[in-house]
């Protein structure tokens, strides 16, 4: 699994656990539906710190929580990893 697919699959179940559509979560986060559109569809695959911390607080988390499960605190990156802008 791809980095980046991470944040897809973790927006996808907080989406299932809260009972909100994506359309949902880009009113309550105020992330526009452009943006989230990409994300989810793998367009842009290195987030901005500022999106993800929008989208946790929509899900009444803060950015730590957010960040916190099991794929993510798990992932190992590897030699042939994607380039990532820091």
């Amino acid at each position: 699994m791809k980095y980046s697919d991470l944040y897809v699959t973790r927006i996808r179940s907080l989406c299932r656990q809260h009972g909100i559509t994506l359309y949902q979560l880009h009113e309550l986060s105020g992330v526009s539906q452009s943006t989230l559109s990409n994300i989810m569809c793998g367009h842009s695959q290195n987030q901005k710190v500022l999106t993800l911390h929008k989208i946790a607080l929509a899900f009444g988390m803060t950015l730590a929580e957010f960040l916190d499960f099991r794929e993510l605190n798990e992932y190992a990156f590897d030699d042939n990893e994607e380039n990532f802008d820091f």
